[in-house]
């Protein structure tokens, strides 16, 4: 989800609520302590220089257990974070504690935020050897007469 999603969507809203994939949701009085950009440059395991820009939420479950975040004061926090670090309209990705710090990024449906897990990749499959993956067949659709008796395979 991009910033200007969110931003349409949060004034449509009466509550805020994140919710992982699996069904759990982010306490109700979690705070939204950073709105940043990561700014990552790399390069990829077949030596191309990549450049991602994000938009970063930082999710903090604290014993503030009287504190709801209404969708009018994300949105005021996402304008401040617009005008002072000059952030453009990139995709967001969101940290969140579980047992460790996660990453996920985000998506809506219809009434939560939804935290969806993200995944790593090989960006240069083509240039690092790795091998495609191996076409899926049913036994069904090999056929009878491999290795049947009488076949002649052996």
């Amino acid at each position: 989800m991009k910033l200007s999603e969110i931003k349409t969507i949060l004034p449509q809203l009466d509550t805020v609520a994140f919710q992982l994939e699996n069904g759990n949701f982010v306490p109700e009085h979690f705070h939204v302590t950073e709105v940043g950009i990561i700014d990552k440059r790399f390069i990829d395991c077949g030596g191309t220089v990549r450049h991602e820009q994000n938009v970063n939420f930082q999710l903090w479950d604290a014993n503030d257990f009287d504190h709801r975040l209404k969708p009018w004061k994300l949105l005021n926090i996402i304008k401040l974070s617009e005008e002072k670090l000059d952030i453009g309209d990139f995709e967001i990705e969101v940290e969140y504690q579980g047992t460790t710090i996660g990453k996920y990024d985000l998506d809506f449906n219809g009434t939560n935020f939804i935290l969806k897990n993200k995944a790593t990749a090989c960006l240069a499959q083509d240039a690092c050897g790795v091998p495609t993956s191996k076409q899926k067949l049913a036994l069904s659709d090999i056929g009878t007469n491999s290795c049947a008796p009488g076949g002649g395979c052996c």
